[in-house]
C-alpha cells in the first residue's frame, strides 16, 4: 500500500469505528430481504451479507486501499425485495441473476471511460431525485416495520394502531436520530437494541436456544443466470445499474471531499479502484445470495477517526466474520426494532 502510514493503532480505532456504524446491516439486511412472501431464508441472507461485507471490504483495503466499508446497500436491498420479488412476482433466485448481470454491466462501466461520460449524462436534478426517492421508500419500509402504517385495500396505507409496540419502535427511534446527532458510531445498533431488550423484556420475542449456529450457504450459487436475462427484467437490472453507480459515486466524491481525500485537483484519491470493488460488490452479491453492495456512507465515521489507508477497511472486513455464526442473535431482533434503521438511515446526496 503506498500513501501515508499512520500508526495502526490508529487504523485499527478507525476500522473498529466504522464496523460498530455499519454492523446493523448484519441484522436489518436479512430482516428485509426475508420479508413474508420472498421466500428467502433469513440464516442464508444474514450468511452472504456477512460474506460479502467481510469479503469485499477486505478487497476495498487490498486492493483500492482505500478506508471504506462495503455491505448490502440500503435501499437497493427494499427495491429487490419489495419491487422486484414481492411486487413483480420474480423468484428471488431469478432477482440474485438480476444483481448479478447488473454487477458485470457496473464492472464493464468501471473500467472503460464510460463511468464519467455516464455518469455526466444524468441531469443533477434527477440524481438528487433518485437519492430523494431512496430516502423516501426505506422510510416508508420503517415506518410500515414499525406498525406506523398498515395496508389498506380502498386507500393502499393508513395509520397503524399505536400499540406498545409501536411505540418502543417509536422511542427505539427518538434514541437512534438523538446518538446520529452526537456523531455516536453505536447509533443503529443501540436503537435496535434498546428495542429488542424492551420486546424480551414485554414477551414480544423469545430469546433463542443457542446464541451460535454454523452458517447457511444454502444461499451461494441459488442464483437464475438465464432467468435474469428475459426482456421484461431488463428495467430491473438498468435500475439496480444506475442505482449502484450513482449511489456509489455519491459516497465517494461526498465522503472524499468532505474528509480530505482528495488529490491536488480536489478529485477522490483511486476513485476507479473504489468503482472496481463497488461493481464486484454488486455481481459478487448475486453469487452469495443477497441484494448488491455498496460503499457505506457510514464509512466517513471512521475516516474522521483516523483511518487514512486501506488498513482501517481490513480491520472492519475482518470484524465481520465472526458474525457468521450468530444467526440466532440477529433472528432474535422482531422487526419493529429494524424499523427505525430503515426510517433513518442515510443516503448519500448526488455528487457535483
Amino acid at each position: 500500500m503506498t500513501g501515508p502510514r499512520p500508526a495502526w493503532r490508529v487504523e485499527a480505532a478507525a476500522g473498529l469505528t466504522t464496523f460498530f456504524t455499519m454492523a446493523y446491516i448484519v441484522v436489518v439486511n436479512p430482516a428485509i430481504l426475508a420479508a413474508p412472501g420472498t421466500g428467502m431464508s433469513f440464516n442464508a441472507v444474514l450468511t452472504a451479507t456477512v460474506l460479502l461485507s467481510a469479503s469485499m471490504t477486505l478487497l476495498m483495503g487490498l486492493y483500492a486501499n482505500l478506508p471504506f466499508g462495503v455491505a448490502p446497500g440500503m435501499g437497493i436491498n427494499a427495491f429487490f425485495a419489495y419491487s422486484i420479488v414481492l411486487g413483480q412476482k420474480v423468484p428471488w433466485q431469478t432477482a440474485l441473476g438480476i444483481v448479478f448481470w447488473a454487477g458485470v454491466l457496473f464492472l464493464l462501466l468501471s473500467v472503460t471511460p464510460l463511468r464519467a461520460q455516464v455518469a455526466r449524462a444524468i441531469p443533477e436534478n434527477l440524481r438528487t431525485a433518485a437519492a430523494a426517492g431512496i430516502g423516501i421508500f426505506l422510510t416508508f419500509i420503517g415506518l410500515k416495520n414499525m406498525g406506523f402504517i398498515v395496508a389498506d385495500p380502498a386507500t393502499f396505507v393508513r395509520m397503524g394502531v399505536l400499540d406498545g409496540k409501536s411505540l418502543a419502535a417509536f422511542a427505539g427511534l427518538g434514541l437512534m436520530i438523538a446518538l446520529l446527532r452526537r456523531k455516536s458510531p453505536f447509533a443503529f445498533l443501540a436503537g435496535m437494541g434498546f428495542v429488542t431488550a424492551v420486546s424480551l423484556a414485554a414477551g414480544w420475542a423469545k430469546a433463542p436456544e443457542s446464541f451460535v449456529t454454523p452458517p447457511d450457504f444454502s444461499g451461494l450459487g441459488a442464483l437464475d443466470l438465464k432467468g435474469a436475462l428475459a426482456p421484461a427484467l431488463w428495467p430491473a437490472v438498468v435500475s439496480i445499474l444506475f442505482t449502484d453507480l450513482f449511489d456509489s459515486i455519491s459516497t465517494f466524491v461526498g465522503v472524499s471531499k468532505a474528509c480530505g481525500l482528495t488529490d491536488a485537483k480536489g478529485e477522490p484519491l483511486r476513485l476507479k479502484e473504489g468503482l472496481v470493488v463497488d461493481s464486484l460488490a454488486t455481481l459478487g452479491a448475486g453469487l452469495f445470495g443477497t441484494s448488491s453492495g455498496t460503499a457505506f456512507i457510514e464509512s466517513a465515521a471512521g475516516i474522521e477517526a483516523g483511518g487514512r489507508t486501506g488498513r482501517t477497511a481490513v480491520v472492519t472486513g475482518l470484524c465481520f466474520l465472526p458474525c457468521l455464526f450468530l444467526a440466532p442473535v440477529a433472528a432474535l431482533v422482531p422487526v419493529q426494532a429494524t424499523g427505525p434503521s430503515s426510517a433513518s438511515s442515510r443516503t448519500p446526496s448526488p455528487p457535483s
